[in-house]
């Protein structure tokens, strides 16, 4: 599907008025005091429809093409990260397993408290000992009579004990590596469910993230939105969280550039504006190419979605060039600010800070390139021998 030139211009303008006037003003304080943002915002941020973007009509949402939610994460992710989150995890996380993979039932059940921000769900994949070998996991969830019992630990959850629902990835079955996993939906109130602290993160500082314990944690077999065997079918959604992660990579890099576009023009030294040094000119343009080249790989992966799948190596592609690039590019950002750029003050550090946890969320740069190279190739590769 196209999207319509009109309305995504339409939809970022009125996304990147929001984010500015509402949301920009508290990101630092939200930093500060490692807090998300309120329900009561999230609640704001639904009936804007901001949450359901690419979430069918049906259930509330707008049914509109992948892109128009992206080009909202990355207005909001230029400026503030934790309420950009909260659209990024509605619009690309779990609920996307839901929407793509989930009966009719269990679509009217859960989709609807999300598109209107009244609830949040989390996923939960990896564990002490499963981070990339993701098909490590040992959580597994047993069936008794009508319903699972839960036991396990899952580890790195974002939004974790904040979110109101977990898709938990566990084994549902006693198959070997891939073919024992799919997805079971819990309640935050299941009896049994329980929470680690919340972790001190370098960035990441307004989006929760504490460990999650499973022990006897009973829930009803209609919660299954994932079979086991179908492990191939939730990382096929996945590539749509990796898209999420791609833009907010964008979003940091192109907010590092614009902060530096407006210092090195304001700033002298030797009597003249830094932007007059050739140095400093080109480094300025090594930041251009380089966020410019990241969106225009996300912008292709999405069109390949339309509101469905995007393309995993069409996505890999993106999150890895995405991933780096703000890195690199928020780094160069302090080096142009000079001591300014390490203070709170101008807000280069906190970007610097969170452009690393991106790379890390949702399969490392690393990872990535494996996923590239299966692609290219046609086949997997066994990293265990």
């Amino acid at each position: 599907m196209v999207v319509a030139h009109d309305d995504l211009a339409e939809i970022r303008a009125l996304a990147a008025q929001v984010a500015r006037e509402r949301y920009e003003p508290i990101a630092e304080e939200l930093d500060v005091q490692r807090k998300p943002i309120s329900r009561e915002q999230r609640m704001e941020l639904g009936a804007l429809g901001f949450l359901g973007i690419a979430h069918p009509e049906e259930y509330g949402g707008s049914g509109a093409p992948l892109a128009q939610a992206l080009a909202v994460v990355e207005e909001f992710g230029k400026v503030c990260r934790p309420a950009a989150f909260q659209i990024f995890e509605a619009n690309t996380g779990p609920a996307q397993v839901i929407s793509h993979l989930g009966t009719h039932e269990q679509k009217q059940r859960w989709l609807p408290d999300i598109v209107s921000g009244a609830k949040t769900m989390a996923v939960a994949i990896s564990e002490p000992d499963a981070g990339s070998a993701a098909t490590d996991m040992i959580t597994a969830a047993k069936p008794e009579g009508q319903r699972y019992v839960i036991n396990g630990t899952k580890r790195w959850i974002s939004n974790g004990g904040e979110a109101d629902q977990y898709l938990v990835y566990c084994r549902l079955s006693d198959a070997p590596g891939s073919k024992g996993i799919g997805a079971i939906l819990v309640e935050k109130d299941t009896p049994g469910l329980s929470f680690g602290a919340g972790e001190r993160l370098m960035g990441f500082r307004g989006i929760p993230s504490a460990d999650i314990y499973f022990d006897n944690v009973s829930v009803p077999q209609e919660n299954v939105v994932v079979p086991a065997g179908d492990f191939s079918k939730l990382f096929g959604v996945f590539s749509v969280e990796r898209l999420g992660n791609t833009t907010m990579s964008i979003a940091i890099g192109q907010a590092a550039l614009d902060k530096t576009i407006k210092y090195v023009q304001e700033r002298e030294q030797f009597g003249k504006p830094l932007v007059e040094f050739q140095s400093v000119q080109v480094l300025l343009a090594d930041m251009a190419l380089q966020v410019e080249a990241a969106r225009l790989l996300r912008d292709r992966a999405a069109a390949t979605a339309g509101v469905g799948l995007p393309d995993s190596y069409e996505v890999s592609l993106a999150k890895c060039t995405a991933n780096e690039m703000a890195k690199r590019v928020t780094d160069i950002a302090m080096q142009l600010h000079g001591g300014n750029g390490y203070t709170e003050e101008y807000g280069i550090e906190r970007l610097h800070r969170d452009a690393h946890g991106w790379a890390i969320a949702g399969g490392t740069p690393t990872m990535q390139r494996i996923r590239i190279v299966s692609e290219l190739l046609g086949r997997k590769f066994d990293q265990r021998r």
